[in-house]
């Protein structure tokens, strides 16, 4: 099973805001406005389950930054979705969007719920609950909310229907969304996609040769599987794959389109061809040109830092290092490329989305891939080259643009 530790992520999550203030030289005044939530809402959200009983579950939204924009950011479905673990990624999403440069605040809600042991029917009392508990947060120019992890297509479906009961019909209230329903094509691969776009920018700067380039990816949910899919079938070899309860592993690569289908059929990756089992702990250490940790938060610490053998970590999950795990990686030599860049393709096509509804035109995938591309590109451009001209780490880097931008706009706009 995934595993983490019981550390506070927001507090170490602003380990890597504080270095990027004293880099830009904030007074303590502008970066305790920057570091706290403007909003934090909990509520109640009792539920009917299928046998008769109610249960009441803790449901959260999380304002953290609107400076730039409306505030921007997914709801996640998660046992582990308390109060500090959003607000934590609420702060993520205002140095993200600020990094990748689309018009949005931070964000990010949650419900405090194992989503794996509810029905479907229950999956949907539980959204419209909390969507009604928290539609007075919400806006089109306001709060846009999107999936994370533990949701999808259909509870964003579920969430614009119970918002669209009160206010009328109102598409880009979310986005993530079914195409029928308004969703843009493209926004279910789109964070996996835009991680290869990055590992493609970071290979060629190091010279990695990616025909054949080794993938280890911890995580087969919609991100993984998406990220472990489109590197496969740009031929670099994916020697292992996990997901909940375990993995697989085969030195001379795995057939990505084969294990997604016995995935399908059988529920799990056990007994898929020649492989050989591996556990996510396991995973993590193997030698590989690219580690892409792409589940839960927190799974590389400084107990399992030394032992990675990576060339290059790539963070598509939300904070997967912990601030020690990224010291040692970065004393050692491993670059790391920053959740706030990799896993930005997700909010960047959701941002086109929303655009798409505002004027009520569906753009072409094609058109899709490229701006993606062309705005991930630019992130990444911008990242490493601050990087290597002030002698910094990529995630250094990366914090010290989000957070000068989204500075810069709070004292236009006469907040400071």
């Amino acid at each position: 099973m995934l595993t983490k530790t019981t550390e506070n992520t927001f507090d170490e999550i602003s380990v890597f805001f504080n270095r990027a203030a004293e880099r830009l030289g904030l007074d303590e005044g502008v970066r305790e406005l920057l570091r706290r939530p403007w909003r934090e809402l909990k509520v109640a959200v009792p539920v009917r389950m299928d046998d008769g009983r109610i249960e009441v579950f803790e449901g959260y939204r999380i304002q953290h930054n609107g400076v730039r924009g409306p505030y921007k950011g997914g709801v996640r479905y998660h046992p582990s979705a308390d109060q500090e673990e959003v607000k934590a990624l609420a702060s993520l999403m205002t140095w993200k969007n600020a990094l990748v440069d689309v018009p949005f605040g931070g964000a990010k809600g949650g419900v405090k719920c194992d989503p794996t042991a509810l029905s479907e029917g229950e999956l949907n009392r539980l959204t419209r609950r909390y969507t009604i508990n928290i539609e007075h947060f919400l806006g089109v120019n306001r709060d846009i909310p999107a999936p994370d992890l533990g949701t999808n297509a259909q509870v964003m479906a579920w969430m614009m229907d119970a918002y669209s009961q009160i206010h009328g019909l109102t598409p880009a209230i979310v986005t993530g969304k079914p195409v029928e329903l308004g969703g843009s094509v493209g926004r279910d691969s789109a964070t996996g996609r835009g991680a290869t776009y990055v590992i493609r920018a970071i290979a060629r700067d190091l010279g990695i040769s990616l025909l054949g380039a080794r993938v280890a990816v911890q995580g087969f949910g919609q991100v993984g599987s998406w990220t472990a899919r489109l590197l496969w079938e740009e031929g670099y070899n994916v020697i292992a794959v996990s997901d909940v309860h375990g993995g697989v592993y085969r030195a001379g690569g795995l057939d990505i389109g084969e294990l997604t289908r016995h995935v399908e059929e059988t529920g799990g990756m056990a007994g898929f061809g020649a492989a050989e089992p591996v556990s996510n702990a396991e995973l993590l250490e193997l030698e590989c040109d690219f580690l892409i940790p792409a589940a839960i938060d927190r799974v590389i610490t400084e107990a399992n830092a030394p032992r990675v053998q990576a060339r290059v970590v790539v963070e598509a999950a939300n904070h997967p290092l912990t601030p020690d795990a990224d010291a040692i990686l970065h004393q050692r030599g491993v670059p790391i490329l920053p959740d706030i860049l990799t896993n930005a393709g997700g909010v960047i096509v959701s941002y086109f989305e929303w655009v798409q509804n505002l004027y009520q035109h569906h753009w072409v995938k094609e058109r899709v891939d490229q701006e993606l591309l062309g705005t991930m590109t630019a992130a990444y451009e911008n990242v490493s080259g601050l990087a290597s001209s002030e002698d910094i780490s990529l995630r250094e880097a990366a914090f010290t643009i989000g957070v000068e931008r989204v500075a810069r706009v709070a004292r236009i706009r006469g907040f400071l």
